[in-house]
């Protein structure tokens, strides 16, 4: 079941085109990445979803829902949650009331609860420092409440946006490694990756973005070995 369509999608920023007529789709339970160098428009694509940014064409569908001209708040209710770039997180509040500000929209406080000690489980580094000002954790552990945050509003479609964006290896390899056990807990996610090898070691399926348009597209085990996709974003 399609979860989420893009079609035709153009968004500008003034007089710059940054997207030119995109479409993409995302099934329900895929991990589906969008690769592509700086400036090609993969976090463009994610704000345009969320809401942030406006399309000047086209359409976003979510479960055959038109959500073109949602409001973001709206958009989180609907079940899509975005971990943006940069993380943004809370820096003087806790990591406990980051996770809390995620739920924002919900009532259900049990089961509030219930997820904040899922989250703990899932990143076991937070619950230690679970009162600790979030401005003080190192950059992984600040991607990891990022990532925790955006799961609070218990989304259908987890939208992440660069998330091994200036971290070491190993941590690249630790964040990729929870992004896989999501994936395999029925989490449908979207990706958007600099880090090409890895996105497509772990997505179902990928579409190469450049300059505003989709290049390539198809399934991320063929894209891998792709001589095109080797050559710009694999290092040959």
């Amino acid at each position: 079941m399609t979860l989420l369509e893009i079609e035709n999608l153009h968004v500008a920023y003034g007089s710059i085109q940054a997207l030119r007529g995109i479409s993409l789709q995302v099934e329900a339970g895929e991990l589906v990445t969008i690769v592509g160098s700086n400036g090609a428009g993969k976090s463009t694509t994610l704000l345009t979803l969320s809401g942030i940014l406006r399309p000047s064409n086209g359409s976003i569908r979510f479960e055959g829902r038109d959500l073109s001209r949602a409001a973001p708040q709206e958009i989180v209710r609907r079940g899509i949650s975005h971990c943006p770039e940069g993380r943004l997180i809370f820096g003087r509040l806790s990591v406990a009331e980051n996770l809390i500000l995620g739920a924002y929209h919900r009532q259900d406080k049990a089961e509030i609860q219930r997820d904040i000690e899922r989250i703990y489980d899932l990143f076991t580094v937070l619950a230690e420092r679970k009162r600790q000002a979030a401005g003080t954790l190192s950059g992984g552990e600040q991607q990891m409440l990022a990532i925790g945050r955006a799961l609070m509003s218990r989304p259908r479609v987890l939208l992440l946006d660069e998330p091994s964006l200036g971290l070491a290896p190993k941590l690249v390899e630790v964040i990729f490694n929870v992004i896989q056990d999501l994936h395999r807990q029925g989490v449908t996610i979207l990706l958007v990756e600099q880090n090409a090898f890895q996105a497509l070691r772990v997505a179902n399926r990928a579409y190469v973005l450049e300059t505003g348009k989709i290049r390539l597209a198809g399934l991320a085990a063929d894209l891998i070995d792709n001589p095109l996709v080797r050559s710009a974003y694999l290092g040959g």
